[in-house]
């Protein structure tokens, strides 16, 4: 008996069918990995974006407005620089991790 070639779409032939609905499981999984990773870089970026704010802009390039205020006795451009990056820093982390455990659930990818 020889092989009849499978026509293009066709049940057997899964990797020329278009749409969602006639992907292949490794495909329509491959779609939602690649959302899943754009969702998680553009999080990445948002954080860092805020976290770079808050110790370059803040302990350093706004340093001199910032210390005609003071937390604690000690001036607030100061604050940013020593500690405040670093506090910001923690509260991101957390905030990272409710936020993937969401984008994690939303593209069912979860543990």
């Amino acid at each position: 008996m020889v092989d009849e070639p499978v026509p293009p779409g066709s049940e057997e032939n899964p990797s020329d069918a278009s749409g969602p609905a006639k992907l292949s499981p490794g495909v329509a999984t491959n779609e939602r990995e690649d959302a899943y990773w754009h969702a998680n870089l553009r999080l990445l970026a948002w954080l860092m974006t805020i976290w770079f704010a808050c110790s370059f802009g803040a302990g350093i390039l706004l340093r001199d407005v910032l210390d005609r205020f003071s937390i604690g006795g000690y001036p607030l451009g100061f604050w940013f620089a020593q500690q405040g990056s670093i506090y910001i820093f923690i509260i991101l982390i957390f905030i990272y991790v409710v936020r993937m455990r969401a984008i994690e659930h939303r593209y069912d990818l979860d543990d």
